[in-house]
């Protein structure tokens, strides 16, 4: 994947790249990053990326010009069509369907708003989607797009040592993933489950499957709604269950 990162601060960017799981995917080719600075492309002495917006009130908008230049830069560079994502608080909350259709695209273009927002002319022309990571504000979309470059980089070919770790993860199959023991078996009182030193693999999915559920119910009982449906079976017996603990 060819990836590129638009932001009017590039030397928060590039260090990303060059640390833990993003730096070997780099190194093995599966993904290439190109950090394009906004600013590159303001036409004025002062290099603006920012001005009052129209109709009056408080912040700072991005203007058109300079992102719509680093966008069909960005485009050039990569060679092709792209989805352009912007980071933005008024996006789709993030989630690993998100993940897994951008990890697919041979190209990728990320822009990190600032400010107040960006203008809306810049969204109805080039956004193919915008994403959020949750119902909070930062000041930019930086980290926001790092996160995203984060997850996907999990399920490019050959950047994890074990392709089966992904799927295992939590929402690979819509549920949080159970609990994870390692040595030593036993820690200040507390000894590994026994099932897992059994040796008998299908006991040991079994009770990880059912460990997951249980997990799922008791923390994220929404994930189970949202795989039933809100009239599902499931769905239904963790509220009563809710009520009943409550």
């Amino acid at each position: 994947m060819k990836a590129a990162i638009l932001t009017v601060f590039p030397d928060l960017v590039r260090p990303f790249f060059t640390h833990a799981m993003v730096r070997i995917a780099c190194e093995r080719g599966a993904i290439e990053p190109i950090v394009i600075d906004i600013r590159e492309f303001a036409t004025d002495r002062y290099r603006s990326v920012d001005d009052y917006p129209y109709g009056g009130g408080p912040g700072m908008v991005m203007t058109p010009g300079p992102l719509s230049g680093a966008i069909q830069h960005a485009l050039a560079v990569l060679g092709g069509p792209a989805p352009v994502v912007l980071m933005s608080p008024q996006g789709e909350c993030l989630e690993q369907r998100h993940v897994l259709a951008l990890a697919a695209e041979p190209r990728l273009v990320l822009v990190c708003g600032r400010y107040k927002g960006v203008d809306e002319r810049i969204i109805e022309r080039y956004v193919s989607e915008e994403l959020s990571l949750g119902d909070y504000v930062l000041s930019g979309g930086e980290l926001a797009a790092l996160v995203v470059l984060e997850c996907v980089t999990r399920h490019l070919e050959g950047v994890l040592g074990d392709p089966e770790s992904a799927a295992s993860d939590s929402f690979a199959t819509g549920l949080l993933e159970g609990p994870l023991y390692t040595r030593p078996e036993e820690f200040e009182g507390m000894r590994v489950p026994e099932v897992l030193l059994s040796g008998n693999h299908a006991r040991i999915a079994e009770w990880r499957q059912a460990e997951s559920l249980r997990r799922t119910r008791e923390r994220r009982p929404d994930l189970l709604a949202k795989q039933v449906g809100e009239g599902g079976q499931e769905a239904r017996r963790v509220r009563t269950r809710s009520k009943e603990e409550a």
